[in-house]
C-alpha cells in the first residue's frame, strides 16, 4: 500500500490510528481473498459501535492493500472546518439525502464505484440497537447502490468493537485489556435475480434482505450462535 498516493488526510489517519489499533486490539481477520484486487466493489458490514469504521478500515487496508471510502451525509462536507476539510481531503463520498430522487442521492457513490473505488457501507444506517447487537432491518440504499452500479457486494461481519465503545449502552471508551476484533468477509452476494430490473420497492427490499442474510450468516459463524428469527426494526425504513 503506497501512502503517497492516498492524500494527506488518509496518511494522517493511518499514522495516528494504526499504532493505536496494534496496541489496543488483537486482530482476527479472514476471508479478504473474496475482495477483488481492483475495480469497483461494495463491502456491506454490520454496525455495532462507533469504532467500527476504524476497525473495518484497518482490516480492509491491511488485508487488501485498498483504501476504503465511506458514505456520509453531504452536509458534513461543507465549510472550512476540520470536519468538512477532512471529509473532502480524505475523498469520502457524500450522500445527498434531501434529494427527491433516491437514485440521484447516490450519484457520487455510483460514480466512485465506476471509477473502481472500494466503498464500505453500513446498510442499517446506524449502530444496531438490537438487544443482542444482531443486525437490524436495513435501509435499501445498499441494494440501490449495488443495482445502479452493477458491482459485486461483499458481506462483512465484525465483532468486538463494542467492547471498546458500546454505543447506546455504556459511556466512554474501554481500552484495556486488549480486545479481540474479528472481521470476516464472505463471498459476493448473488444478486443476479434482481439485476436489470426496475428498482421497485419489492426489488430493493428483496436485494437488501439477501445482503443482510449473508451478513447475519457470517456473524453467526463469528459468534458461534444463531441470530434471532425476529429482526429488530431499524430507526428509519426506506
Amino acid at each position: 500500500m503506497r501512502l503517497g498516493r492516498i492524500g494527506f488526510w488518509y496518511r494522517l489517519a493511518i499514522v495516528i490510528l494504526k499504532p493505536l489499533m496494534l496496541v489496543l486490539t488483537k486482530r482476527r481477520w479472514s476471508g479478504f481473498d473474496n475482495v477483488p484486487a481492483e475495480g469497483g466493489v461494495i463491502l456491506a458490514a454490520n454496525h455495532i459501535s462507533y469504532v467500527d469504521p476504524i476497525a473495518l478500515g484497518d482490516a480492509i487496508a491491511f488485508s487488501t492493500k485498498r483504501m476504503p471510502k465511506y458514505l456520509a451525509k453531504a452536509s458534513l462536507f461543507e465549510g472550512n472546518g476540520i470536519v468538512g476539510r477532512t471529509m473532502r481531503g480524505a475523498g469520502q463520498i457524500p450522500v445527498h439525502r434531501n434529494t427527491a430522487d433516491a437514485s440521484a442521492a447516490l450519484k457520487d457513490a455510483v460514480d466512485a464505484l465506476h471509477r473502481g473505488e472500494l466503498v464500505a457501507i453500513y446498510p442499517e444506517g446506524t449502530v444496531s440497537r438490537d438487544p443482542g447487537k444482531w443486525p437490524m432491518a436495513a435501509r435499501t440504499g445498499v441494494a440501490r447502490l449495488a443495482l445502479l452500479s452493477g458491482v459485486p457486494v461483499i458481506p462483512v461481519a465484525q465483532w468486538g468493537a463494542q467492547e471498546i465503545h458500546d454505543s447506546y449502552r455504556a459511556k466512554g471508551f474501554h481500552l484495556f485489556p486488549r480486545h479481540d476484533i474479528t472481521v470476516v468477509a464472505g463471498p459476493p452476494v448473488d444478486l443476479d435475480a434482481f439485476r436489470g430490473k426496475e428498482l421497485t420497492s419489492d426489488v430493493l427490499h428483496g436485494a437488501t434482505e439477501r445482503i443482510m442474510d449473508a451478513i447475519r450468516e457470517l456473524l453467526e459463524g463469528v459468534r458461534g450462535e444463531q441470530a434471532p428469527s425476529e429482526i429488530t426494526p431499524g430507526p428509519v425504513q426506506t
